[in-house]
């Protein structure tokens, strides 16, 4: 009898190639998104899960007896309850490294136009303020070079150290901060508010988990640098987003870049979405999903897909 594989959410992928998803001796089936109330119908014949951002929760877990493995089409796997599914002998495989030139690139997409603020000096010259100016150039906003500026990076692995590399490339010093809750700092790293108060750039690399909920509030905000800038690409809970805006309006944070929020797509009363300041540079989770990301994790989950088949089919 053939493997069932679903793929509750395909359409998250965009127009990223799929084909090697379906192996041999194996049944697809695709659903561009699935809601809350049908991720249990869908998967009720399912072997296998493909996923992105549906949440598979420890009350659904218990009533797919069959399912024997969920494939997370993301690095992060906050989506899935581990515990429920290791309890239930549910393999649970995520992607590793399929981003890890994207993302630092959309760091310094963020970085650089913040710095260099691209998008009020497009927007000069979009709406004739340069056209109307007696100087050749406009030197309205300013400019803030990256050379000889402190980059602390909050999560250092594969992420943070390609952004580590970016950043000493454009002749940043880069701190590796501790975790936050650390006593003692590891050889090559620095104390959490140690760190922080040296920063004047600031990039979130790290899980969300319940010690990283919210690890940047108006407490921790207040040890930065004043005029230091935030970038998050890594997952939206990790900043308080009032915290975020009274500092943006007091000038404790100069700017800030993000790539994600808390919840996504968010609402239109989000509050961050609803700010006018203009060193707010919001993204819509596309740090990730260059076209070449996108196929090496298809690539990646596919070979998941593979090896846990072989393994079953093996044994």
């Amino acid at each position: 009898m053939p493997f069932q594989l679903v793929f509750l959410d395909a359409a998250t992928l965009g127009d990223a190639d799929i084909t090697q998803l379906q192996q041999p001796d194996c049944h697809l089936t695709l659903h561009d998104y699935t809601d809350a109330a049908d991720i249990v119908p869908r998967l009720q014949h399912a072997d296998i899960a493909i996923i992105n951002k549906c949440v598979l929760d420890a009350a659904s877990l218990q009533q797919l007896p069959r399912l024997k493995a969920i494939m997370v089409t993301a690095t992060g796997t906050d989506n899935v309850d581990i515990v429920a599914a290791n309890n239930a002998g549910i393999v649970v495989k995520n992607v590793q490294n399929y981003a890890e030139t994207a993302v630092p690139q959309q760091v310094f997409a963020l970085l650089l136009a913040l710095t260099n603020q691209l998008i009020q000096y497009h927007q000069a010259v979009q709406t004739g303020v340069w056209s109307k100016s007696k100087n050749f150039c406009l030197l309205d906003y300013p400019i803030m070079e990256l050379a000889g500026k402190t980059l602390v990076i909050i999560g250092y692995g594969a992420l943070g150290q390609k952004t580590a590399a970016l950043a000493n490339a454009f002749g940043m010093n880069v701190i590796i901060s501790e975790r936050p809750d650390a006593a003692h700092a590891r050889t090559g790293r620095v104390l959490f508010r140690t760190a922080l108060a040296q920063a004047d750039v600031v990039s979130l690399h790290c899980p969300l988990t319940t010690n990283t909920f919210h690890l940047l509030d108006a407490e921790r905000m207040s040890w930065l640098k004043p005029g230091a800038i935030i970038i998050n690409t890594a997952r939206g809970a990790l900043i308080e987003p009032n915290a975020l805006i009274t500092a943006l309006h007091s000038g404790q944070v100069r700017a800030a870049g993000l790539d994600v929020l808390a919840q996504e797509p968010p609402p239109a009363n989000d509050i961050l979405l609803n700010s006018k300041h203009p060193n707010l540079l919001i993204t819509p989770h596309t740090g990730w999903a260059s076209q070449e990301a996108r196929k090496r994790m298809v690539h990646k989950i596919a070979v998941n897909i593979h090896n846990f088949i072989a393994d079953r089919t093996d044994n």
